[in-house]
């Protein structure tokens, strides 16, 4: 069989000790303060890292985020497919970032010059440490023998079974990024409501409940698992947080309460992400029978 190479990109957020010890190519993003101050990011890397971010954003800074460069994808794609392996590129869901259409781009074009290399770009349908949890499980499925075509089948049919399960701690940011009115934010910061937003079927982000008080969109989230776990995808779950690492050590302690046996691990939302959501956003992310 081939060998072939997964890559992901920083939105992924998938963790340097993993990209290292799985052989993961992280693709570095931009995250750009007060339109003038560019910072690349990637896991454990990049010049930029995530509690520098989140402090910059706690003082007041605003965060953005830029797609990633045509010649970027081209240096990474290119390098592996000259030493002849094929490729399966992740990335973050159309319906959050228009990113993906550069990577479609360079797959035309380096396909004319590799017709003989396979080449898979993935929109996930996911983000952050949900599409870390689908690079994680690719990963595994590689490793036990899925040919380069296998596993991109594979992932095409089982991403849409990645459940997302997101809370913010600050309204203001889901305000800026147009997903709450200044009004509804205004109101809810009054009344200490709190979202409960998950990622459809499409790949958009949709808020579903609001409930008053953190831990109980702690609950919530826990609530939302209870109805649709699938431990027959593998009992990896993963938490990902925005700076605050307690609140994520409590959200799994509550998961591990009501599903002993499952593996939980936690791991950062990066500025990718977290320039949307904001200082103290907590996500958890499992396989289950539906989003």
């Amino acid at each position: 069989m081939a060998k072939y190479q997964i890559i992901a990109d920083a939105t992924a957020d998938f963790p340097l000790e993993l990209a290292v010890s799985l052989e993961v190519d992280n693709i570095p993003m931009d995250v750009i303060f007060d339109d003038d101050e560019v910072y690349s990011y990637v896991p454990g890397g990049g010049t930029i890292g995530v509690e520098e971010f989140y402090q910059m954003m706690r003082e007041g800074k605003v965060a953005h985020t830029s797609q990633i460069n045509p010649l970027v994808y081209t240096e990474h794609f290119e390098k592996y497919l000259a030493e002849g392996q094929d490729i399966i590129y992740i990335g973050i869901s159309s319906a959050l970032s228009a990113t993906i259409e550069g990577a479609y781009l360079v797959r035309q074009q380096l396909q004319e010059s590799y017709p003989d290399r396979k080449i898979y770009v993935i929109d996930s349908l996911c983000a952050s440490v949900g599409e870390a949890l689908l690079v994680y499980t690719a990963t595994k499925k590689q490793q036990a023998g899925l040919s380069v075509d296998e596993l991109a089948a594979w992932i095409e049919n089982n991403k849409l079974k990645l459940c997302h399960w997101f809370t913010v701690d600050d309204l203001e940011y889901l305000k800026r990024g147009g997903r709450l009115s200044a009004a509804a934010a205004a109101l809810a910061t009054t009344l200490n409501i709190k979202p409960v937003l998950h990622v459809d079927n499409s790949g958009h982000l949709v808020n579903v409940k609001k409930v008053r008080g953190r831990r109980k969109s702690f609950s919530g989230m826990v609530e939302e698992m209870e109805q649709t776990y699938l431990a027959s995808m593998g009992d990896s779950v993963f938490i990902g947080h925005g700076s605050c690492r307690d609140e994520a050590d409590l959200l799994a302690q509550m998961v591990k309460d009501s599903f002993p046996m499952v593996d939980v691990h936690i791991y950062d939302i990066g500025p990718v992400v977290g320039a949307h959501a904001g200082p103290g956003v907590l996500a958890l992310f499992f396989w289950g029978e539906k989003r």
